[in-house]
């Protein structure tokens, strides 16, 4: 039987702390939050690789090591309001809730949702919820938000989205420019956002976040 929680020590030891993740927040967070919970039976003895973990329905839970580098990206502090995007089984609204006042989650599959709702409850993470929706709309009637964390890849962010960030707020997400990927945040301004490049690294492209196809005769 799998000794998760040395697993987990090992995670942040040899994938988190080598990677240029000096946030004490997201080490104290990835080492109490359970990641096997988040990863179906089957799936469990691959939660802590340094892998994307298949969800189902196209779906993977980001490496440890891609989440802990999104998170030192988005620069979280304990008062932050967080809009969480695509969590999948939850696991990223898990840590986050570690580290910010309250997390609004959106996920579009019910069954996914329905896990992630069922483990927040289990782990009595109290300042977090997850909401149905479109990831792509985020949740305007909560926001404006200090940080919009997005879990996987996008080759486009609608205004209508980057719209809901504070003055100072920081979106973190993988964008996609066809084979590449790389880890930008867009950060907001006034009426303006900067936008800076984090890492290299790809996801999962999620449903929503494509660009418009060009067809050429």
């Amino acid at each position: 039987m799998t000794d998760f929680e040395s697993a987990r020590r090992a995670m942040v030891d040899t994938q988190v702390r080598p990677s240029d993740v000096t946030r004490y927040a997201i080490i104290e967070a990835m080492l109490a939050v359970p990641r096997e919970r988040f990863v179906s039976g089957a799936m469990r003895d691959m939660a802590y690789a340094e892998v994307d973990v298949p969800l189902g329905e196209g779906r993977a839970l980001l490496a440890p090591r891609t989440i802990a580098k999104m998170l030192e990206a988005a620069r979280i502090d304990p008062g932050d309001l967080v809009l969480d995007l695509a969590p999948g089984t939850g696991y990223s609204t898990a840590v986050i809730a570690r580290m910010a006042e309250a997390v609004v989650a959106i996920e579009a599959s019910d069954s996914l949702r329905s896990v992630a709702q069922a483990r927040l409850d289990e782990l009595e993470v109290m300042n977090a919820a997850v909401s149905p929706g479109a990831p792509a709309d985020g949740d305007p009637d909560h926001g404006p938000y200090d940080v919009i964390f997005l879990n996987g890849a996008v080759e486009r962010v609608a205004p209508a989205l980057t719209d809901q960030l504070k003055d100072g707020g920081r979106l973190v997400a993988v964008f996609r420019d066809g084979p590449l990927g790389r880890c930008r945040v867009l950060t907001r301004a006034g009426d303006a956002l900067s936008d800076r490049r984090a890492f290299d690294v790809d996801a999962p492209l999620l449903d929503g976040f494509a660009k418009d196809r060009v067809f050429e005769f």
